[in-house]
């Protein structure tokens, strides 16, 4: 009888642990201010790194949000230093908790702007034009080229590469951190979140999102054909779609789980 009891107390202490170790969601309320001013910013991005949820904040500055203990909160405006907060307890107990945000100091640099001067002269002037450094290759029976980044054998073994096992590729890319593409999905389901990416260009959210960097970005896309001046000039929202596509063509997530 006693050595069931002592089972019964062991049970009973890990379920009240376990539910004291898990993290309880709340809604957090708070206020984004500008550092050097101390005014409220309107319209400041908040995501939940985390729960993969998004908002802005209200014409006083305020938001609300669900979050837990531990959770991230990324904050975003343009012209403003991106911010990444965790959350505490307090965070919880004392509402309108202010969050301020630093302006970006941006040097210009002079810029000058040289047109393409033709002397007349066709072996002179070919000479002074750009070079296109994107190389096509193709594959007897296909028939679309596929672009690489230079000319070399690396860069052809990348193209087979993409071509015949492109599933291989991505699971290598990822095969680290699998669980994070499963954020993907959540992102575009929040419009919140897709219309901060809409705006902006410099992958910072999605590297932050998928804790992957730019270069592995560039990777996946170049691993999915995608040409170099998609991969340069799309929108974080666009390059959002485009990672989504081609993750879920090839299935890679399922063969993960």
């Amino acid at each position: 009888m006693r050595p069931f009891l002592v089972l019964i107390c062991i049970l009973f202490t890990s379920i009240a642990l376990s539910q004291e170790d898990e993290a309880v969601e709340q809604e957090i309320n708070a206020v984004v201010v500008n550092a050097q001013s101390d005014k409220t910013m309107e319209s400041v991005h908040v995501i939940n790194l985390n729960q993969v949820v998004g908002t802005i904040t209200n014409e006083k500055g305020e938001f609300t949000i669900t979050a837990a203990v531990n959770d991230t909160l990324y904050f975003s405006f343009l012209g403003f230093k991106s911010q990444k907060i965790r959350v505490t307890n307090d965070m919880f107990k004392f509402e309108n908790t202010k969050i301020s945000l630093t302006e970006l100091a941006y040097a210009l640099e002079e810029v000058i702007v040289r047109p393409y001067q033709l002397t007349g002269y066709l072996e002179i002037d070919v000479k002074n034009l750009p070079i296109n450094n994107a190389y096509q290759y193709s594959i007897s029976g296909l028939s679309v080229g596929y672009e690489a980044g230079n000319k070399s054998a690396s860069a052809v073994t990348k193209v087979l590469g993409a071509i015949l096992n492109p599933a291989d590729l991505l699971r290598n890319l990822f095969g680290k951190q699998p669980n994070q593409m499963k954020k993907l999905r959540k992102m575009k389901e929040d419009d919140q979140i897709r219309d901060l990416l809409a705006s902006k260009f410099d992958r910072e959210i999605l590297m932050e999102m998928l804790q992957i960097e730019k270069v592995d970005i560039q990777d996946i896309l170049n691993n999915c054909n995608y040409s170099k001046s998609f991969i340069s000039t799309a929108n974080d929202l666009q390059i959002l779609d485009a990672i989504s596509s081609c993750y879920e063509d090839f299935k890679v997530l399922n063969r993960k789980n």
